[in-house]
């Protein structure tokens, strides 16, 4: 009895380890591949697709997660010279995940986690696409048809990542512009502003010479009324209306009676 519970003990124990060191939970979020290090099939189909709870052989056998929610990298900053020669600065941000069942295909091209494939592998990609699109454009061309050559860098973009096994979501070129353009296109937005303010200025002085023109009618008006309507009869009757009875003087008044003493 006693041997039957030692056995059932290291039964127990020989599982547990098994199951801690035999088998790998893939969370969600994520997509699994177990890869195969030795045997026959090594080299030709030793990826595959695996999730849930997986049993594997430690031995022969590994696990790898792959996120398959979105990723975030920022890439440093690198020049790129237009067509004419004008050097712009590049300031890239990237944001992409796994297409759903790509995890093999990725792990088998660059035998990387993504994160190591983001930051090293993609960035030269990245400053090739930028580089090539810089090339088809003038200066003038680029800040006149801005938004042509990035959908002309997201397509290319989006090409390569759909290849490789993933999906854009989002790319921001945060293109610098050399310093020369950047003073000009300060000095004639400054001048718009400015003949804008003059603009606004003329139309508040014409305004206002409106106003007073109109003022002036308004008041040679109502004169030319007043003139038309005063005929000799109304000033007669209005001269009547505020005599107060007293006859006018003018100078001094004569003394009829003498003052007696």
């Amino acid at each position: 009895m006693k041997k039957n519970m030692i056995a059932l003990g290291a039964t127990l124990f020989v599982a547990l380890l098994v199951w801690i060191f035999c088998t790998e939970r893939i969370d969600a979020g994520y997509e699994g591949i177990k890869v195969k290090l030795y045997g026959s099939d090594k080299g030709v189909q030793d990826v595959s697709l695996v999730t849930g709870r997986v049993w594997y052989n430690p031995i022969t056998e590994s696990i790898y997660e792959f996120p398959t929610y979105v990723q975030t990298a920022n890439y440093d900053k690198f020049t790129v010279n237009a067509k004419d020669g004008s050097v712009f600065t590049v300031d890239p941000t990237i944001s992409l995940r796994v297409s759903p069942g790509s995890t093999p295909k990725i792990f088998i091209k660059y035998r990387k986690q993504i994160e190591e494939i983001l930051s090293n592998t993609l960035v030269n990609h990245i400053k090739d696409v930028y580089r090539i699109e810089f090339n088809k454009y003038t200066t003038d061309s680029i800040i006149s048809k801005r938004e042509k050559f990035e959908e002309g860098v997201q397509s290319k973009m989006i090409a390569f990542l759909e290849k490789e096994g993933f999906y854009l979501e989002q790319l921001t070129s945060g293109i610098q512009y050399p310093e020369a353009i950047t003073l000009a296109i300060n000095a004639k937005n400054a001048a718009i502003q400015k003949a804008q303010q003059a603009e606004n200025e003329l139309k508040v002085v014409e305004a206002d010479a409106k106003k007073m023109i109109v003022q002036a009618e308004a008041e040679a008006r109502a004169n030319e009324l007043r003139q038309s309507t005063l005929s000799p009869l109304l000033i007669q009757q209005q001269f009547i209306e505020k005599w107060d009875g007293s006859t006018p003087l003018y100078g001094n008044s004569p003394v009829i009676f003498k003052e007696l003493k």
